[in-house]
């Protein structure tokens, strides 16, 4: 074959793709461009939902290893329950009232929506998907849905091996129907949180501060568990599995590129993937500042590192990042986490001194690091206030101080919270549940 039948031939082959398209005509109704947009922006909220999805086994993991051996499965069924619960009410209830699409009842404050989430049509798309707010109705409820149920995980770990399982529940469906979509209305649900200017990224007040507000209620309506105080002195009460603790700060340090980096909300552009990068890199470096920060302060302060304060600081670098996660530089995420590290190794200590409870750490990770990290907003964000982030911070912390304080206390009245001496000195897994996680170990 000569170099011009060569050259024919491949100018034959290039002209094939074209001559189909001129034969079969334009697709009625396709934009190949928006389409486009449309499947990215819809990828990035599945991809970075099933992410945050596995933080609910990276919770689950974490505080069966820092719970004793007799209440691990009571935390087990405690988590899978959550999200299960989680997950229908948000869809009978909260992903309405969290998103009025400018339906308020109260403006900027009550969503004038009361019923269940709807998913577009089979095989319709949106004429406008460049825009995130038009992507697949399934894939934003599903997204948001994780955030939600993430909320209530951070409860059940400081609550635990005291608290009745259907009482938690029930705190469980309210928080999640209620109390989160409300607050997190006013800020992502275009309210007047968002209309003041306060920034909040991917939730370290909106989720996180949330969960820790209504945990520290809880525990202090709860009580201690029993022999956790004495004569003033803190006792300390060691999990039964450091390797699964470890296990699920690495499933939730995972987990959170996907809440993060999905917070982002749209993958359409060069710019958009770019920024997913650079929240990734910022979110992993924070949680990294965050874990050294904790390993060095306790050798100094101990003269042992302590691993379960390690783990916290890692988790408390990733809280401190979680409210901007883009602005700051690499070094400057670093520092952010850091300051987590080193909040959660002080605020420990502090809540033993004032007999608050705490068997996971998540007050001082998730109430505590998500108040400094969305303050840290200010110090890398030009269009953020210090006094906006306080304002917001103020506001979130009274609504579900109130809120989660008012359910605790009813439920208490009503059902009780706490099990009986017997049942918390024996273990909830037999006495709630009629079966222990680790039996072999009852039974040697």
């Amino acid at each position: 074959m000569n170099l011009m039948t060569k050259l024919g031939l491949v100018a034959a082959l290039t002209a094939l793709p074209s001559l189909g398209m001129a034969q079969d005509g334009p697709v009625p109704g396709v934009n190949a461009s928006t389409d486009t947009v449309f499947i990215l922006n819809s990828l990035l909220f599945l991809v970075g939902g099933f992410l945050v999805f596995w933080m609910a086994a990276g919770f689950a993991m974490l505080e069966a290893g820092l719970v004793r051996s007799k209440n691990v499965a009571m935390q087990l069924m405690k988590n899978v329950a959550l999200f299960s619960l989680a997950a229908i009410f948000y869809y009978l209830i909260g992903y309405n009232l969290m998103y009025p699409l400018g339906t308020w009842s109260v403006d900027g404050i009550l969503s004038g929506v009361w019923g269940p989430g709807v998913l577009e049509a089979v095989g319709v798309t949106s004429d406008a998907a460049d825009d995130y707010s038009y992507a697949s109705t399934g894939s934003d409820f599903f997204f948001q849905l994780m955030f939600c149920a993430t909320t209530a995980s951070i409860v059940s770990g400081t609550l635990a091996e005291r608290i009745k399982l259907w009482p938690f529940l029930i705190f469980t469906i309210v928080l999640t129907a209620i109390i989160y979509p409300l607050q997190a209305s006013w800020k992502w649900g275009g309210g007047f949180l968002d209309e003041a200017g306060f920034l909040d990224f991917a939730g370290s007040t909106v989720v996180h501060s949330v969960g820790g507000w209504a945990a520290l209620v809880g525990a202090l309506i709860l009580g201690p568990r029993i022999g956790k105080y004495k004569d003033g002195r803190t006792i300390p009460i060691p999990g039964s599995n450091l390797t699964l603790a470890t296990l699920g700060t690495f499933i939730l340090w995972l987990g959170w590129f996907g809440f993060n980096g999905g917070s982002q909300l749209a993958m359409g552009t060069v710019g958009d993937v770019a920024d997913v990068s650079r929240i990734f890199a910022n979110t992993n470096t924070a949680a990294a500042g965050g874990a050294i920060a904790a390993l060095i302060l306790t050798q100094i302060l101990y003269k042992k590192p302590d691993l379960t304060m390690v783990l916290n600081g890692a988790l408390a670098g990733l809280v401190s990042i979680t409210a901007e996660p883009l602005t700051p530089t690499l070094g400057a995420a670093t520092l952010i986490g850091a300051v987590g590290g080193v909040i959660v190794v002080f605020v420990v200590p502090m809540l033993d001194k004032l007999k608050i409870d705490d068997v996971v750490g998540a007050i001082p990770v998730h109430l505590v690091c998500g108040i400094w990290g969305t303050i840290a907003v200010a110090f890398t964000n030009a269009d953020a206030s210090f006094a906006t982030q306080l304002y917001g911070i103020v506001v979130v912390g009274i609504f579900t101080v109130v809120t989660s304080g008012v359910v605790w206390f009813v439920l208490k009245m009503v059902m009780g919270l706490r099990v009986d001496e017997e049942t918390e000195i024996n273990g909830l897994d037999m006495a709630e549940l009629g079966m222990e996680a680790y039996p072999e170990f009852s039974k040697g």
